[in-house]
């Protein structure tokens, strides 16, 4: 077994993933819905995001340059605009604005999934997964990533219904606030993603 390219593999794909940024991301549904059907909702979508990774790691980038014919600095500017809009809106409405971009619970799974975990970076991480690692074991290592990063997600949850409980005033401003402070940490990451892709394309020509 390949031990530090696995393990770097699935750590580099766990902090892209960020459980505790999806859970700003995710904050609505993490207050609006039930312990049971936010996991399902979650399962759904992390099942959705493996794989799209997993396929990504087996093609690799000439999934962009052969299939699609289009260039990776292409995904990584339109990603970072999408963020970028999100950003702009979570930090002028709050956690409302993430939940008018969602349909119904029943319906957010894939929504979860795209942009929210599937984005450039851990499409990179996951095309780099698969030029370090054979076909089976970066896929184990993005199903061992995406495991942690859910695992986590529901600890978030439960942690935060048990403290609502107590605390509902309070945790009703902390999360306004924090959600808002994190807004500007979502666009700072957008614009990045954009200067790299633009510093990719300048690359290319």
């Amino acid at each position: 077994m390949p031990v530090r390219p696995f393990i770097d593999s699935s750590v580099l794909l766990f902090m892209l993933l960020n459980p505790f940024l999806l859970s700003i991301y995710l904050l609505d549904l993490i207050q609006a819905l039930h312990g049971t059907t936010f996991r399902r909702v979650l399962a759904r979508g992390a099942a959705i995001s493996t794989v799209v990774f997993v396929l990504f790691a087996l093609a690799g980038d000439a999934f962009f340059s052969e299939v699609l014919h289009v260039r990776f600095a292409s995904f990584l500017i339109f990603g970072g605009i999408v963020f970028l809009v999100i950003a702009i809106r979570f930090a002028l409405v709050g956690p409302e604005a993430i939940r008018s971009l969602r349909g119904e619970p029943e319906q957010v799974a894939g929504s979860i999934a795209m942009p929210f975990m599937i984005g450039p970076g851990t499409v990179s991480a996951s095309i780099l997964a698969g030029s370090k690692l054979s076909p089976g074991w970066a896929a184990l290592s993005i199903i061992t990533a995406m495991l942690a990063a859910s695992i986590a997600l529901m600890a978030l949850k439960a942690l935060h219904d048990a403290v609502r409980k107590k605390y509902e005033a309070f945790v009703e401003r902390y999360i306004d606030i924090v959600g808002r402070i994190s807004a500007l940490l979502i666009g700072t990451f957008a614009i990045e993603m954009i200067l790299n892709g633009l510093d990719l394309w300048l690359e290319q020509k």
